[in-house]
């Protein structure tokens, strides 16, 4: 009974790994087509003559040729375009901007005031898995700005310049609770 056991498990594991798999590809296709419609929309938008009205009709006629769709009204082609127009020179994003969901970068794009924090919360988004309930959360509660303030006050004195080094993160010298004249010895290779 016991190997029934391991092995349900075992493919249990499977299938959720499976199913996690699946969705990081269809979140990573659906990132690209946005892209791509806001590339489509920023191109031609600039090249019509009567700018709002051009968005609007393409919405109609996205709406007549897949009726119900969501996201595709004025309001979502626009945001694709912003989407398109903030990132298309930001090489810092491109190849993070299909990891995080499109309710993340929507909060990101509405919340976040420069390209600094931008990119702070995206690879934020990246590195905790956070959701667009968490995300909100964090940027409305101002943890780009309190971790900008903190960051040097956090580091003792002799290890400032060596703040790239994963496992001098301030998270990890607060937790190994080191005296504040730590000092690292660095083997020379």
């Amino acid at each position: 009974m016991s190997n029934d056991i391991t092995a349900a498990g075992s493919l249990i594991q499977i299938i959720s790994q499976s199913r996690q798999s699946a969705l990081k590809k269809v979140n990573e296709e659906l990132i690209n087509m946005y892209w791509r419609v806001g590339e489509y929309l920023s191109t031609e938008s600039a090249k019509a003559s009567f700018g709002d009205a051009y968005i609007d009709s393409i919405a109609e006629e996205i709406q007549d040729a897949f009726p119900g769709i969501k996201g595709f009204n004025r309001r979502g082609l626009y945001r694709m375009k912003k989407f398109y127009e903030t990132y298309k020179d930001d090489e810092f994003v491109t190849t993070l901007l299909s990891q995080i969901s499109w309710s993340n970068h929507l909060a990101i794009l509405s919340k976040a005031k420069t390209e600094e924090e931008r990119h702070f919360y995206i690879s934020l988004c990246v590195k905790e898995n956070y959701s667009a309930r968490e995300l909100s959360r964090q940027i409305d509660s101002g943890y780009y700005e309190r971790y900008m303030l903190s960051k040097e006050k956090l580091l003792p004195e002799p290890i400032k310049g060596l703040k790239e080094n994963p496992f001098l993160d301030s998270y990890v010298i607060e937790f190994l609770d080191l005296p504040s004249n730590f000092k690292i010895l660095r083997k020379q290779i």
